[in-house]
């Protein structure tokens, strides 16, 4: 069945978390890869960890507290680097591929949306400075809900919005951990492997694997 629509995850998936800290780099000094990396991990577990506990904070003051805790780590980098690395977010490069890829699907017919962690309002920056406003039909934030991926009331924002039923809807994202929470509502997923990870969801498995979204309109 063709889907009626592609939804997309944004960080890591059309956007580049990790463009800022290589962009700076000589500026962050040697540990501004290890730095992004960490600002990363705890972003996306200071979701959980908030979600778990019942203890609502948006995706921007997660962002902000995971950055402190990175910088506090390396103490080689910059304090004065804080800034630039926030101000990243809101002005994020998307992975070269993500235009093409969207334009084709779109001349397709289908309907693309994004369904991000992320608020409102650094999904609509992010979108609009790659020019990508023209592409997306819809951004569903987790704003609307409260919640976190992969609590499945993310998800069914999608079905609830677009009226589908979960088979309809194709899903892509380059974290394993939401393809599977995509997988178990009810998606058809694409995990966009980016970095040749071994799997870790056996139970719930996607239905198609890709190096990147290059490809992504040849199975579409």
């Amino acid at each position: 069945m063709t889907p009626s629509v592609y939804v997309f995850d944004a960080y890591g998936t059309l956007f580049d978390v990790h463009a800022a800290a290589r962009a700076h780099a000589s500026a962050l000094g040697p540990d501004a890869a290890a730095l992004s990396a960490l600002w990363r991990r705890k972003q996306l577990e200071y979701s959980w960890t908030h979600a778990l506990m019942g203890d609502w904070r948006d995706f921007w003051t997660l962002t902000e507290r995971a950055l402190d805790h990175a910088l506090a780590t390396f103490p080689s980098v910059p304090r004065e680097a804080r800034v630039t690395l926030l101000d990243s977010y809101w002005t994020i490069d998307c992975y070269d591929e993500v235009p093409s890829v969207l334009h084709a699907l779109k001349a397709r017919g289908g309907r693309i949306a994004l369904l991000s962690n992320g608020t409102r309002a650094m999904l609509d920056a992010a979108v609009k400075r790659a020019g990508l406003d023209m592409l997306i039909d819809d951004v569903f934030s987790a704003d609307a809900v409260c919640r976190y991926k992969t609590d499945p009331a993310l998800y069914e924002m999608v079905t609830t919005g677009y009226r589908l039923y979960p088979e309809a809807v194709s899903f892509q994202s380059a974290n394993r951990w939401d393809v599977a929470g995509a997988a178990c509502f009810g998606f058809r997923t694409v995990w966009i492997n980016r970095e040749a990870q071994a799997d870790e969801y056996p139970d719930h498995a996607p239905d198609l694997i890709l190096p990147s979204l290059k490809s992504l309109e040849m199975h579409a």
